[in-house]
């Protein structure tokens, strides 16, 4: 009996329900007692039986099938989730590359596809979850998969990357220029909080980059310019005699520059005036020149997230896809959605 009371007292039963019952066993109850006894019992058992993990409905715990357009010829078709993954590394990375670089693509390719999934952005556009247009999602090109690019998806199948249980907001860049920015700084991007991507992380990615990514030149026509101008601020700008950076971020990147008489954000400029023109935001010099803008600078892209040759050189360093996903993004787990 002792042993009995020292086990409901284990389990923290109240003192009252521990007295009822060695009160009715000491008594040897009869029936009706018997049936208190049990009664109480499966309440004890029902009250102390561990609570079930809770399943969010928005989180898939089986590989998806997804629905992609395809800008190139229209077609809407389906595929499944990681077959879709291998097409979009091959596109957004040189598939020669180490498989451990590519597998921290796929692991950040992954989870923006979830993310973005659940936004319904393309969904608006096309009807679909995904396309295979950069301005409107990523890279797509399931022609440049090799066995490099297999073996990597197939390492972090199902793995995302989650801040707070969500999945975060997955950017990644060509080439940072040798540190990151914020996602304010390099993107203009302040519309949720975004703690997790590092910013003033220096990866020596410079080290392994092609001469045009240390340090590149562009010449723009004005004309061009001043459509651009007036897209961000809803005004013709008027005509633009001189340039000059009045703002920089932390990392040394411009936020602000100024086009004659007109402040625009440098991200914006550069979202406008398409990458192809303006590689990056960290300017080492602006001026206007023959009727020109000619803005010098150094890297290739935004520079918010993962540094993709910053990612290579990590790798070859001996560095984990989980290891190189932590090394830009702070705070965060990776987790396997499906197995």
């Amino acid at each position: 009996m002792e042993l009995f009371k020292e086990w409901l007292q284990k389990i923290k039963i109240g003192e009252d329900v521990i007295f009822t019952i060695t009160y009715l066993t000491g008594k040897r109850a009869g029936i009706a007692g018997i049936i208190v006894i049990l009664f109480l019992c499966l309440q004890i058992i029902g009250c102390h039986r561990p609570a079930e993990r809770k399943i969010r409905p928005d989180v898939p715990r089986r590989e998806p099938t997804i629905s992609l357009y395809v800008k190139e010829s229209g077609e809407k078709k389906k595929l499944k989730m990681e077959e879709y993954i291998t097409g979009v590394v091959a596109a957004e990375m040189d598939p020669a590359w180490p498989v451990n670089a590519l597998a921290a693509q796929a692991i950040l390719a992954r989870t923006f596809t979830l993310e973005n999934i659940k936004a319904g952005r393309v969904q608006q556009l096309h009807g679909t979850d995904a396309s295979t247009s950069t301005e409107e999602f990523q890279a797509y090109n399931a022609a440049r998969i090799n066995e490099n690019v297999r073996e990597a998806v197939k390492r972090t199948r199902g793995e995302v990357v989650t801040y707070q249980g969500d999945c975060i907001k997955a950017w990644f860049c060509a080439c940072n220029g040798g540190v990151t920015a914020s996602a304010a700084e390099g993107l203009s991007y302040t519309k949720t909080s975004t703690p997790y991507a590092k910013a003033g992380i220096k990866d020596d990615c410079l080290k392994i980059v092609p001469p045009d990514y240390r340090a590149w030149e562009a010449k723009i026509p004005l004309t061009r310019v001043q459509v651009a101008v007036a897209k961000i601020t809803g005004k013709a700008p008027g005509e633009i005699t001189s340039a000059q950076i009045i703002e920089c971020g932390p990392s040394g990147r411009a936020t602000k520059i100024k086009l004659g008489g007109t402040v625009v954000g440098a991200p914006a400029l550069r979202l406008n005036l398409g990458s192809e023109w303006v590689r990056s935001t960290f300017f080492t010099a602006v001026a206007i020149q023959d009727g020109s803008l000619i803005l010098k600078g150094k890297g290739f892209g935004h520079g918010v997230g993962m540094c993709q040759w910053g990612a290579r050189q990590l790798a070859q360093e001996g560095k984990s896809p989980e290891e190189i996903i932590r090394f830009y993004f702070k705070g965060v787990k990776i987790k396997n959605y499906w197995p």
